[in-house]
């Protein structure tokens, strides 16, 4: 934690365990108020940015699966660079890290503006800079997530990720609400080059985050070898296993019914624009509701159990919506599975945080990292089922796949608890 997080924390306290005096005790901490801020700022502007993209490509092209070719491009360099990323935040400094990938992102849509005004943008431009926004992403978890979980005081741990979680949960919502409205009655241009300013504000806040201490270096150890250390923890501590394999299966998927939205809108409620934002929006909202009880409600322990009831939660929510004969009812079956992603979402990181050695933690959330980059393949898989059978039972096949990966992982986990 850095000085003027200590300092903020050291004054009059509340009892443990009233979440309402963490939550002011880390408003008050500065650095942890400018990094939970920047991740607002960012990751709204990165829904903001997906959905617009999302609609322009099913305007020109009318495929879902060009749709999920520009949605994956953002997630590819996580799977290709998460583990990387995690070693890199181990041996550098995180806050030159993060400014270097705020600036990518900033730099992208600003490029997206320029070329939709001249009327010369195509779906592979919007394929280049999801490529260039997915270097931000890829570095999230083990950059700006790992600090922020560091600036909080240890016994707020929870709180402090339930609320950057809750607060991710809103940027989901509010992001492709805007980015619908925006797509709709401004155009690209416009909605691009609002993302640029946003994130050209969230880079200022990088600007005033205390320089962390120079990082410890593991003498003559490669990358390689460091991640592979990680990768050891990871299979020989059933805590950290279940959240690997958990993200792994709710990433591939759960979360990629997003990329077939603008189709799902259009083929099954004849809607698009603003009200696919809204459907967006659902899940996010759903675990916005999540993380305030999370943050706000009765102190939770970190632990595997909330991370695998929330994901059962979501999946089969996720299912009933492929057979929902309304939009409302659509859009209320999400917002019930955003309750599930909010613990899931919340003990992802909180499990890590207190389970890994501190200084193998960015190494492990880079692993984390790279599972949820094989988004990838559940969102070509998504597109290629939605042109050729439909949205609806591309779906229900992604949900009841799933669920039932999930219900093999636990009787595999169970099994392992027994022989050991």
């Amino acid at each position: 934690m850095s000085p003027a997080g200590a300092a903020a924390s050291a004054g009059a306290r509340p009892a443990a365990g009233q979440p309402r005096g963490a939550i002011l005790r880390l408003l008050r901490t500065p650095d942890f108020r400018r990094l939970w801020l920047l991740g607002g700022i960012a990751n709204a502007m990165r829904w903001l940015e997906m959905l617009a993209a999302s609609l322009w490509t099913f305007e020109v092209t009318q495929s879902a699966l060009a749709v999920a070719a520009v949605t994956m491009m953002r997630a590819l360099p996580m799977l290709l660079l998460g583990a990387v990323a995690g070693v890199l935040a181990e041996r550098f400094d995180r806050r030159r890290l993060l400014v270097f990938l705020q600036s990518t992102s900033a730099a992208g849509a600003g490029a997206v503006a320029i070329l939709a005004a001249l009327g010369w943008l195509a779906p592979w431009h919007l394929m280049g800079q999801g490529l260039l926004a997915g270097l931000a992403w890829a570095g999230e978890m083990a950059t700006r997530r790992r600090m922020v979980a560091d600036a909080a005081p240890p016994e707020d741990l929870v709180s402090a990720v339930a609320l950057d979680t809750m607060t991710g949960s809103t940027t989901r919502a509010i992001g492709p609400l805007l980015g619908g409205a925006l797509f709709q009655w401004v155009g690209l241009p416009v909605a691009a080059g609002i993302a640029c300013a946003f994130h050209l504000a969230a880079l200022l806040l990088v600007l005033r985050v205390t320089p962390p201490p120079r990082p410890a270096r593991a003498g003559g150890r490669g990358a390689l070898a460091g991640i592979a250390e990680a990768a050891r923890l990871v299979a020989a501590t059933p805590a950290l296993r279940m959240v690997i394999l958990v993200t792994l299966v709710m990433n591939v998927f759960a979360f990629a019914y997003g990329a077939i939205l603008p189709a799902f809108g259009a083929i099954a409620f004849g809607v698009s624009g603003a009200a696919v934002g809204l459907l967006a929006a659902a899940e996010p909202l759903g675990a916005l509701v999540g993380g305030l009880w999370l943050a706000l409600g009765p102190r939770t322990r970190p632990g595997t159990g909330p991370l695998v009831a929330g994901s059962l939660l979501f999946l089969v929510l996720m299912m009933g919506v492929a057979f929902s004969p309304s939009y409302l009812l659509a859009w209320a079956l999400l917002a019930l599975g955003g309750l599930g992603t909010a613990r899931f979402g919340a003990m992802q990181t909180s499990v890590v945080m207190t389970t890994a050695p501190v200084e193998i933690r960015s190494r492990v959330l880079g692993l984390v990292t790279t599972c949820i980059g094989m988004s990838p393949v559940g969102v070509l898989t998504i597109g290629a089922l939605s042109d050729a059978f439909g949205p609806r039972l591309a779906i229900l096949v992604m949900g009841g796949t799933g669920l039932t990966w999930m219900l093999l992982i636990l009787i595999a986990e169970r099994r392992a608890a027994l022989r050991a």
